[in-house]
């Protein structure tokens, strides 16, 4: 008797190996006689898979302006549900302010998570500014800021679940490194 997760193994396993032959979704469906919901399913087990369990990630993002604005570099660090770091991205942005930084941070953050198979993301910030920004708790008034801010809140509507916190300044050392790296060129 087969087992129902032995079941979909091998058919998350023949649809793969048919996509990859074909690469045609419908030509796949068709010669696996399933619904485009079970290939959708299976695309998803294959990507959680592939990833582990990386659908839910947590994002530290900060960004940094050495005046403002001076020499300016991101760093984000993305952990998945465990804790474990999945990535980690440090950036050199060139001269801006310190807020132009740290949306170009959360924007480049957004990225990655959604290039992993996130969706479900929590977003740690120690930007104020920022996070009662997205939140919807300040109006964005900066025009250099407001083509960021249009970005981050599409990248947004792209995931099933979105928060993001405000935090000190020291529970987000790791991504103030990076960012700071950045600059260096370290």
């Amino acid at each position: 008797m087969t087992s129902r997760r032995d079941e979909s193994s091998r058919l998350l396993k023949g649809f793969l190996e048919e996509l990859r032959k074909t690469l045609d979704l419908r030509e796949t469906i068709k010669k696996l006689d399933i619904t485009e919901e079970a290939a959708r399913e299976l695309l998803d087990a294959a990507v959680s898979g592939l990833f582990g369990e990386t659908v839910v990630l947590n994002l530290y993002v900060d960004g940094a302006a050495r005046g403002n604005p001076g020499q300016a570099g991101i760093g984000a660090v993305i952990k998945d549900a465990n804790g474990r770091t999945v990535k980690s991205v440090k950036k050199r942005i060139g001269v801006t302010t310190n807020n132009v930084a740290e949306y170009t941070a959360l924007v480049t953050a957004l990225e990655e998570a959604l290039a992993l198979g996130g969706r479900k993301v929590h977003v740690f910030a120690d930007s104020e500014l920022i996070v009662r920004q997205i939140n919807g708790q300040y109006r964005v008034k900066n025009e250099r800021l407001k083509p960021l801010y249009r970005e981050a809140r599409g990248l947004i509507e792209r995931f099933d679940e979105f928060r993001i916190t405000h935090i000190a300044r020291e529970r987000n050392a790791e991504a103030d490194r990076l960012a700071n790296e950045a600059i260096d060129g370290v």
